[in-house]
């Protein structure tokens, strides 16, 4: 931009010197960092940092605004400059704390923005051993009775999601997002439409809330500012990042969209392909087609992403959509609750939320549930498909959730057709197995006890079934091996062998089907299955036992 924008720019949104904003010449970087204390950029930054954070304007001139630009850089660049500073102001928050340069294009004159953190809980920040404070454009020693204010601050977690931001008003909002806002609401609770049309967009807003008493929150402006408005959170952000990628890991289409997150939801979930998806269910011959992910599930994860960002980290909430069918959505941020075992048995509104002012709005609008559920739902969404529940991975800054678009295991869809009234605890377990995922004994005992899987840790396996094709022929081949085929296919061969050869003994169909038993099973225990394949024939009237001991068909 020229200097004549770079200073309408300034003014904008810098206008004027108070206690969260100071404009400083300081052409010489060298006596700014390490001048006299009181006059230098650190106790800047410790006084700024001390009421509620703000901004330090480096390189215009005081009262005018007027560009000056930093004409000794004293061999400092952003990067060397920042490390100064944070090593010589104790207790300020470096991940929040960040430098911007901006550039006139025809004059070529370099202004920097020092964006500065407000202290942290209890902890105020020292420059030169004293900590600093301002009186409106005044740069004083901090007086013992805001030094107390800060160290008794009674709220342990500030809720960054309801900070005000004092220089934002309604017109930095997205007229479009206050409609649609306006239109979710209404849908959520209909039974406000006739009171909620009298309000002003003010009033409604407040009524949410993502206002509070006319000032624009975080809030307001995460799911509802303008395009132009992010500025207003930084160095925070508020992004979505949709990745399309190959089945070799290459990236084949992407998008980022930010405020207003209200529209940038909807939109992000448009340009996910969510394709036709069909099954051939056991014992019919129509198959079943179904979209292969439910629409709520891919709501529920975006919208569980903006709610539980941590945007102090200044990183983007992703969405990558894999052409193998999964979807995997990551947000910074630990997982508050531990588990997702303790999510769905308990069922109940989560104690704690890193963002609860967010959380609250978000619940107004119904795009999450805080009162619980919406987990809960994604996993009974999937079960009723057949399809593998959703997947949490969980870092310490970091919560990733997958969800897969297709049937993995045949047999997965068989035990829960032939068993509804197993209990979702009893699925997660099932799922378990399916995935190789590590399984406790005490699963493992419980399951065998039901009939459900077979096998020896670690390689157990559902009962009876073949997985849906796999691609990899080796894999196949190994699954085949481990798996075996249903108790049908063998008896079949039984029956097959009786009719070609007239009769058997048992060492002869031991050796017809102890190499196609799965490799999982040791000896004993491929003979018992045998002997039990043998009784279930003759059981059903199709084999006999002569006095020969010989197995002859019925048929």
């Amino acid at each position: 931009m020229t200097e004549q924008a770079l200073q309408n720019y300034l003014k904008a949104h810098y206008p004027q010197e108070n206690e969260k904003c100071e404009w400083k010449e300081f052409k010489s970087l060298k006596s700014a960092v390490s001048g006299r204390a009181g006059e230098d950029i650190i106790s800047y930054i410790s006084a700024i940092a001390n009421m509620q954070g703000g901004h330090l304007v480096v390189g215009v001139q005081d009262q005018t605004l007027n560009i000056i630009g930093i004409q000794e850089f004293a061999g400092y660049n952003i990067q060397e400059i920042k490390f100064r500073i944070v090593g010589n102001c104790t207790n300020l928050n470096d991940d929040a704390f960040w430098v911007e340069e901006l550039r006139s294009s025809d004059t070529n004159k370099i202004v920097w923005v020092f964006h500065i953190p407000k202290h942290q809980f209890r902890l105020p920040v020292y420059a030169h051993r004293k900590a600093w404070q301002r009186i409106g454009d005044n740069l004083l020693e901090m007086t013992s009775a805001r030094l107390s204010a800060i160290l008794n601050e009674i709220q342990p977690h500030d809720d960054w999601s309801a900070a005000i931001v004092p220089d934002a008003n309604i017109d930095d909002l997205d007229p479009k997002a206050i409609a649609l806002a306006r239109e979710k609401f209404i849908g959520k609770f209909p039974q406000l439409k006739d009171e909620a049309e009298t309000w002003d967009d003010l009033t409604f807003l407040n009524k949410i809330p993502v206002c509070i008493k006319g000032k624009i929150t975080r809030t307001a402006i995460i799911l509802l500012g303008r395009r132009e408005s992010e500025h207003f959170i930084n160095p925070s952000v508020a992004k979505i990042r949709w990745v399309l990628k190959t089945l070799q890991n290459e990236e084949k289409d992407s998008d980022v969209l930010g405020c207003p997150i209200l529209l940038s939801i909807d939109q992000i979930y448009q340009k996910i392909r969510n394709l036709k998806y069909q099954y051939l269910p056991e014992g019919t011959l129509f198959p079943v087609e179904l979209l292969r992910f439910e629409p709520f599930n891919i709501r529920e994860a975006i919208n569980n992403c903006v709610a539980h960002q941590d945007y102090t980290k200044a990183g983007y909430i992703n969405v990558v959509e894999f052409e193998d069918e999964r979807l995997v959505f990551t947000n910074l941020g630990a997982f508050l609750p531990g588990s997702v075992e303790k999510v769905i048995e308990l069922d109940a509104p989560q104690e704690n939320y890193r963002n609860r002012f967010l959380a609250n709005a978000m619940f107004q609008l119904g795009l999450i549930e805080t009162r619980g559920g919406g987990i809960k739902k994604m996993f009974i969404n999937q079960r009723k498909r057949f399809f593998p529940l959703p997947d949490y991975e969980f870092e310490p800054d970091r919560t990733k959730m997958i969800l897969t678009g297709k049937i993995i295991d045949m047999e997965f869809v068989h035990i829960l057709t032939q068993h509804p009234s197993l209990s979702l605890s009893d699925v997660i377990l099932l799922d378990s197995v399916q995935k190789k995922k590590d399984v406790s004994d005490d699963a493992i005992k419980h399951l065998r006890k039901q009939g459900l899987i077979e096998g020896r840790k670690p390689n157990l396996f559902l009962s009876h079934g073949v997985v849906e094709p796999i691609e990899d022929v080796g894999l196949k081949a190994q699954y085949i091996k481990n798996k075996s085929f249903d108790d049908q296919h063998f008896k079949d061969m039984i029956m097959e062998y009786l009719k070609k050869f007239g009769s058997a003994s048992r060492s002869d169909i031991d050796k017809l089907l102890m190499d196609k038993l799965s490799d999982v099973l040791s000896g004993a225990s491929k003979r018992n299955k045998i002997m039990n394949l043998l009784q279930k024939l003759r059981s059903e009237q199709k084999i006999k036992l002569g006095t020969s001991k010989r197995w002859t068909s019925n048929l």
